[in-house]
């Protein structure tokens, strides 16, 4: 499929209607009817302050970039977009043209996109692979 992705970056302990933006990203797109996003934490990075924000073992975390990306339609781009403007949130993009899809998935696969059996869900059905996999109550 042709697309857009779409990519947020925000200060991973910026908070909107008191969850984390990207949190708040990822969810209003699930709500839209977005079929995935995700958000990524930077190493380090700086903005148009110049300030380098890195990832140091003492320092308080909090401070660090997160991206947070979606492949889309360019209709659900604009939509993205124009729901953190109306929001309120400044925020930095990039949009770019992607072309997206599946790989090696079948016509039955299509439909719903099952997830493999975890490996404490084939314990439980007994299937192999199951090591010392127990069923939680």
């Amino acid at each position: 499929m042709q697309g857009t992705y779409l990519e947020f970056h925000v200060h991973e302990n910026r908070r909107h209607h008191h969850l984390l933006v990207y949190e708040w990203l990822l969810e209003e797109a699930k709500k839209m009817g977005i079929h995935g996003g995700s958000a990524f934490r930077a190493v380090a990075g700086f903005g148009r302050h110049g300030v380098l924000h890195e990832d140091h073992f003492f320092e308080l975390a909090g401070d660090l970039p997160v991206e947070v990306g979606f492949a889309v339609s360019e209709e659900e781009a604009k939509r993205l977009q124009e729901l953190t403007r109306s929001a309120g949130l400044s925020l930095c993009y990039m949009k770019m043209p992607v072309e997206y899809g599946l790989v090696n998935v079948n016509v039955k696969q299509r439909a719903a996109f099952p997830r493999p059996p975890s490996l404490a869900e084939r314990a439980w059905a007994g299937q192999p692979g199951n090591g010392s996999a127990r069923k939680i109550q």
